[in-house]
């Protein structure tokens, strides 16, 4: 196979070819694509997705390992840490039963892919600005859709059909010359003799099964074009103005020091105001100290969204002011260093409340998918907002890469703490100190669940239990092949059967 160009040749094309991408090994690569497609389909087109997500993921990183060859993988190290979350996001699929996770673990994924592929070839992802991040992933998508039909043309040989073009067209000619005689002459003899007829009818009255088969077709090509843009895309030719050859060229500031400092220590005395309150009545006080007319709900609903989005809005007040403001002297840097430190430490203190009031909400009413979810959003806000401090004070420019880390660090976490699992058990421990359940809620989660749901049968009545696990029971009783296995309904339907008289469903 031959090698990937040198560096001084990873340059945009010359003027006459600037149109065409570049395909390397277009038949080697039309082969990993192909067999790609066929692969996904048999995969993925599955009533329920498992085992075999983290096993196609494994097959494109191989192909594209292949083809990049030695010479490859030597420019792709750098940035071969995306592998450990790709890998981690992808294996969770066959971890976790929850539809938002599933969701959220192949969406990851997808990012994950589109910026592996950007930047297999050179560059670092650590050199990408904030808003450089989105602008990655769409355009890979994007530029990935070129390389299917140049892979298509670099790998025919078009000369070599356009020799038989007379007679293929002799032939297409035969065959519309001959297709209306045929039916004619066919509608004719079948009205003419009963016995040929049934038996005719007989022998053509089986399923070829045209809908699967053109179900797998449509698949599996489309499949193998997402493999050959992500391909074609991951061994392109590098053009060196691509974002991340070099780091992100910073702003340059508009801002004065006196104007910004204003604006920062006028927030700053408003947080600090704020923020003693909140210290006083949230966490110091032995009563929530809610006050007249405030029922907890009531409470926990006025103030949380306001305070989430005080807290968005001064992390983009923050990078703004960073990014816009001149800071000429050393002291002007210290005194605008230690002004937005503050600024983010309050916000800290504010980020908080807005934590505390959603866990009054909780232990009055119990958790739910967006409760939990949100918990873990707040976070990793406020594991943004510590990084967006620390950078103040050492390498701004690498604020960006420590955000996707720490979204990337969210992810994992929702799915090591399993959702699911942590409301039933949480819900059922709440049940058993307030008399107060809400069985329907419970009863449409998934099988992540289903164990912790296991002890309620011996507190809840028939009726209760009957409603808890009979959506379980009808969707369990069918078993996994082997690319749908998934650790979750495994375990869910061992918990069942152990479970004794269970294990028949409800509602038959």
């Amino acid at each position: 196979m031959s090698p990937l160009p040198p560096p001084a040749a990873v340059a945009a094309p010359g003027p006459a070819r600037s149109w065409r991408p570049w395909v390397r090994a277009p038949r080697p690569m039309l082969l990993a694509s192909l067999s790609l497609g066929v692969l996904a389909v048999v995969l993925l087109d599955r009533a329920r997705w498992g085992l075999g997500f983290p096993v196609l993921v494994a097959a494109l990183l191989g192909a594209l390992a292949w083809l990049g060859g030695r010479e490859g993988w030597q420019r792709a190290r750098p940035n071969a840490w995306l592998l450990a979350p790709l890998c981690l996001v992808a294996g969770f699929v066959a971890v976790r039963d929850s539809a938002w996770l599933l969701t959220l673990n192949v969406l990851t994924s997808g990012v994950l892919l589109m910026l592996l592929a950007h930047f297999w070839a050179g560059g670092r992802v650590e050199r990408l600005g904030l808003t450089d991040y989105p602008a990655v992933v769409l355009g890979a998508a994007l530029q990935s859709l070129r390389y299917p039909p140049a892979l298509a043309r670099d790998s025919l040989d078009v000369r070599g059909l356009q020799g038989h073009g007379p007679r293929l067209l002799s032939l297409g000619r035969g065959l519309l010359l001959t297709l209306p005689v045929l039916l004619l002459f066919s509608m004719l003899l079948f009205t003419a003799d009963g016995v040929f007829s049934l038996a005719m009818d007989r022998a053509l009255s089986f399923d070829l099964g045209l809908d699967v088969l053109v179900r797998w077709g449509v698949g599996a090509v489309f499949s193998a074009c997402v493999a050959a843009g992500v391909l074609g895309h991951a061994l392109r030719r590098r053009d060196a103005t691509e974002r991340g050859v070099e780091e992100a060229a910073p702003a340059t500031p508009r801002l004065g020091l006196i104007e910004a400092m204003t604006l920062v220590l006028a927030v700053d005395a408003l947080f600090f105001v704020f923020a003693a309150f909140q210290v006083s009545y949230l966490f110091i006080s032995e009563t929530t100290a809610i006050g007249r007319g405030y029922t907890v709900a009531e409470f926990a609903r006025h103030g949380f969204f306001e305070l989430v989005v005080v807290s968005l809005l001064t992390l983009a007040l923050v990078m703004a002011l960073t990014r816009w403001t001149r800071r000429e002297s050393p002291v002007g840097q210290a005194v605008f260093r230690v002004g937005t430190s503050l600024m983010v430490g309050l916000t800290l203190v504010i980020l908080a409340s807005a934590m505390r009031r959603l866990s009054l909400y909780e232990d009055a009413y119990g958790y739910t998918l967006l409760r939990v979810y949100t918990h873990v959003f707040m976070f990793g806000l406020g594991a943004a907002l510590v990084w967006r401090a620390v950078t103040l004070w050492w390498r701004t420019e690498r604020f960006a890469v420590g955000a996707l880390v720490t979204a990337l660090g969210a992810v994992v976490a929702l799915n090591v703490l399993n959702p699911e699992d942590f409301i039933a058990r949480h819900n059922l421990a709440r049940h058993a100190r307030t008399g107060s359940l809400d069985v329907e809620l419970l009863s449409r989660l998934s099988a992540d669940a289903v164990p912790a749901l296991m002890p309620a049968l011996g507190v809840l009545s028939q009726a209760e239990a009957e409603l808890l696990l009979s959506q379980h029971l009808d969707t369990l009783s069918q078993r996994d092949t082997v690319p749908e296995w998934n650790f979750s309904r495994f375990m869910a339907r061992r918990r069942l059967l152990q479970a004794g008289p269970w294990r028949e469903p409800v509602n038959p």
